[in-house]
């Protein structure tokens, strides 16, 4: 492919966020084994407010919403999130970008305009992310309650999820303090984002679009995972349907 293929992070990058290069590194194990060519780059959340963040967003080919709440702008973030859902773009959302893009669900498509996160200590009635109940024993010192290579996960029958994974169960890291409250699970599913994997007390793991080009956001975090000899299968979908998408503008005239 002659073009390269253009995925923004939507985050605010810290170099000492062990997530965001991986992130960024994973991205690159993906785009290697696909034999495309890969240009990532950081849109800081704050800029997705600005008058031309559509034409920005535009750009690129696929969108990443990126670990490290709380973010600089949460509405940034969740306006980066909306054009994502709205548009139809390639979307992958991972710890706090999976956080952000229920309430986005749950504000924009259900009406819950207060919907938020505990961690924001916003008073909102409507707390659809609150803290992690089942705290992971022999956790690091200072680490957050759900942290490192967690408990089993169990991916739903028939979901596009499986089918990335080719498997019922799969462990993965997590870094996160914030869980779904079960209370508001309902939002996902009425959204139209049902459930594709569950940990060992059914608490939610990742939710996915069955109507959407790509649409799959996770509360762990497959990026620390991924290995230049082997990238993760996630990243590896996405990154093909960012590829396909940017062919189909093309091929549309829609890119020039």
């Amino acid at each position: 492919m002659s073009h390269s293929v253009r995925i923004g992070i939507l985050g605010d990058f810290n170099p000492e966020f062990r997530s965001h290069h991986a992130t960024n590194d994973a991205l690159q194990h993906a785009a290697a084994k696909l034999k495309v060519k890969l240009q990532s780059e950081w849109i800081a959340t704050s800029s997705v407010l600005q008058p031309h963040a559509q034409k920005l967003l535009e750009r690129f080919d696929g969108l990443w919403a990126s670990p490290g709440s709380p973010y600089k702008s949460a509405e940034g973030m969740l306006k980066g999130i909306e054009f994502a859902r709205r548009r139809d773009w390639p979307f992958l959302g991972t710890c706090g970008g999976f956080q952000y893009t229920l309430i986005e669900c749950a504000r924009n498509v259900l009406g819950i305009k207060d919907a938020d996160t505990a961690e924001n200590n916003s008073g909102s009635k409507n707390i659809i992310i609150y803290p992690v109940e089942c705290a992971v024993p022999n956790r690091a010192p200072g680490a957050p309650e759900l942290s490192g290579a967690g408990p089993e996960i169990r991916l739903r029958p028939g979901s596009y999820l499986q089918s990335l994974y080719m498997a019922d169960t799969v462990v993965e890291e997590f870094f996160c303090n914030f869980e779904v409250n079960p209370e508001f699970e309902w939002c996902s599913i009425e959204a139209g984002f049902p459930v594709a994997a569950r940990g060992p007390q059914r608490e939610v793991r990742a939710i996915e679009s069955p109507t959407h080009r790509f649409f799959l956001a996770t509360l762990f975090q497959p990026q620390v995972s991924s290995k230049p000899e082997k990238p993760h299968p996630l990243v590896l979908g996405f990154v093909q349907a960012a590829a396909d998408w940017k062919k189909k503008r093309l091929d549309d005239g829609i890119l020039a």
